[in-house]
């Protein structure tokens, strides 16, 4: 089950609205002249995020950020690859305070494996949504700490009834739609525990004639553990179906919503749709299965679905399972050589680019430059080589290459530009990646050059 977490301390006070737009203003010490984002989530599906609006924390360190939503959405807010998160309600203002932070005390940098919360107080009227989520995200967690070995080995229902009846009185007056959605599938996740209902019992009760609430965390988070596998493995009815002569028609599409159809849990055209995709998902990655014959149905769900969120997840999901596949484009970035000239990733076609992700402290990376040398002698040619440093400072790439006159092919600086990094996937260095004269992906990732790199290269050539 995705857990998220609220790192804000929760304040009382008044807040005005002004019209739909919402408007989110704040401190952040220690920050001052870096980038702060704000981020949602595209779809909780693929989990892809999408930035609603940027600007840079001043010398005071203020900021202000805005966006214009159509319904409560979850977002957060990020500087370098740390941030905290929220429900933002359409129309409301927020006003939050970051603790101060010494964002450069980071040798090395790996949002990946950094990334922490900053730690927020979130200033908020006593009605607002966070507030109400946070007091019972609260409750819950404990009531599951205290009650975990009767739920789970005792599948004990009255414990389930009578948190509910807590819940109910505690949160009596708060009737936020969406909040009361939230606390209704979040307790659904607690009957799937304790098997309170069977599975045909679970999805009447959850799904059956029920809207599709794609913005609403715990709906999607009890929709992705009930569907999970759902199509292969946990439908009585489905699960007994070969898929894979049916990717193989000439239109899968409308086959597949005919055939998912025979389980009376998915009659509802649009949650039905929704299965499909998430099953495809599945199917991306199983043995046996074609990836362009998936691809082939996500791709027809994008064009032909009468669900515009369908269509838009679908879109997602295409991103998401061909990022970084031989023959998409490379994500293309813009970054300062020795010289602070900036070069792009488009100014290098014509030829091929081999990349080379690393930093100063990583000795593998520095024992591979050694052996990179040779190949950059043999081909530097007809292949571009570039070495984009992580490095926090770009003094520490300069001082470095010094040393190394011998090293004369090009090198950027990332700088703080650490979306660079979540584009290519860097999760360690070094990270060689091969890109083809068009500037799409020709091998992610590459071999290391004592590793079949020469072999890989000299394919690419041909």
């Amino acid at each position: 089950m995705r857990h998220f977490l609220f790192p804000v301390l929760l304040i009382f006070v008044c807040t005005l609205t002004t019209a739909q737009k919402v408007v989110i203003t704040g401190t952040a010490p220690g920050a001052e002249g870096k980038k702060i984002f704000l981020n949602k989530f595209s779809d909780l599906i693929t989990f892809e995020e999408k930035c609603l609006d940027s600007s840079t924390v001043d010398s005071t360190s203020k900021f202000t950020l805005s966006c214009t939503p159509g319904e409560i959405i979850y977002v957060s807010v990020s500087i370098d690859f740390h941030k905290t998160e929220l429900f933002i309600e359409p129309s409301n203002k927020y006003e939050l305070s970051i603790a101060p932070m010494d964002y450069n005390n980071y040798k090395e940098i790996n949002p990946f494996l950094q990334s922490q919360n900053l730690q927020t107080e979130f200033k908020t009227s006593l009605s607002d949504i966070n507030l109400q989520i946070n007091e019972f995200n609260n409750l819950y967690d404990n009531f599951i700490l205290e009650n975990f070995e009767a739920l789970y080995r005792e599948r004990n229902k009255s414990k389930v009834d009578s948190f509910r009846v807590i819940v109910d009185n505690r949160f009596s007056g708060f009737r936020n739609p969406y909040f009361i959605q939230y606390v209704f599938y979040k307790l659904a996740s607690i009957e799937q525990l304790t098997q309170a209902l069977n599975q045909p019992q679970l999805a009447a009760k959850y799904f059956l004639d029920k809207p599709v609430l794609y913005e609403n965390l715990e709906y999607m988070d009890f929709f992705n553990s009930f569907f999970s596998k759902y199509i292969s493995v946990t439908s009585k009815t489905l699960h007994k179906i070969d898929f894979l002569p049916l990717l193989k028609v000439s239109e899968p599409f409308p086959k597949l919503m005919k055939t998912l159809a025979k389980d009376t849990v998915l009659k509802n055209e649009q949650l039905r749709e929704l299965v499909l995709l998430k099953g495809m998902m599945e199917y991306f990655n199983t043995a046996n299965y074609n990836q362009d014959e998936v691809l082939n149905v996500i791709r027809s769900v994008n064009l032909q679905s009468k669900f515009p969120e369908n269509r838009l997840i679908a879109a997602d999901m295409i991103g998401h399972l061909m990022k970084l596949r031989s023959g998409t484009k490379a994500p293309d970035f813009r970054l300062p050589d020795l010289q602070k000239k900036q070069v792009s990733l488009k100014d290098l076609r014509g030829k091929p680019v081999l990349i080379c992700f690393w930093t100063t402290y990583c000795p593998t990376c520095l024992s591979e430059m050694d052996i990179m040398k040779s190949l950059f002698d043999k081909y530097k040619d007809r292949v571009q080589f570039i070495g984009i440093s992580a490095d926090r400072d770009f003094i520490m790439m300069r001082y470095f290459l010094e040393k190394k006159k011998d090293y004369t092919w090009t090198f950027l600086h990332m700088g703080d530009q650490f979306k660079l990094l979540k584009d290519y996937e860097v999760r360690s260095f070094p990270l060689f990646v091969l890109i083809d004269e068009e500037g799409d992906i020709y091998k992610y990732p590459a071999e290391f050059p004592d590793g079949g790199l020469e072999d890989t290269i000299e394919k690419m050539l041909q």
